[in-house]
């Protein structure tokens, strides 16, 4: 989590937009992320991960979501899956205070990692089969 923060910092510091550590109001409508900043880098083999893995992430809203892919997953479908996964998780937020402290609903969260990400394996995600999931969460 330490260097997807420091990543999400470098790069809007790159882009000339201070960060903020507060989190702006939630909206109440889908968030899109088209142009939400993003990226990816590789950790090292040691811990937590015995082998290499490779971290894509995604900055929203002054949060940063992450999916930790094996060598051999799709970095393309990775980055697909989570543009797709995050409003979704999004809008399972609780906000703790008036800072930046937030909490993820474990049923929502669960419930949607389970459906979008069943054992952990990605799939190729139509709009047909999202918006099931939506009615069905």
């Amino acid at each position: 989590s330490r260097q997807v923060a420091s990543h999400c910092q470098l790069l809007q510091s790159s882009l000339g937009r201070p960060s903020s550590p507060q989190l702006p109001q939630l909206p109440d409508e889908p968030v899109s992320l088209q142009d939400a900043p993003g990226g990816l880098f590789q950790m090292p083999p040691g811990d937590p991960f015995p082998e290499r893995v490779t971290v894509v992430w995604l900055s929203v809203l002054a949060l940063a979501f992450a999916l930790v892919c094996e060598p051999q997953e799709n970095l393309s479908l990775a980055e697909i899956t989570l543009r797709r996964l995050a409003p979704r998780l999004l809008l399972s937020l609780r906000l703790l205070g008036p800072g930046a402290d937030v909490l993820l609903r474990p049923d929502a969260a669960d419930g949607l990692l389970d459906r979008l990400l069943p054992h952990g394996q990605m799939l190729f995600l139509n709009e047909r089969f999202l918006q099931a999931v939506d009615r069905e969460l």
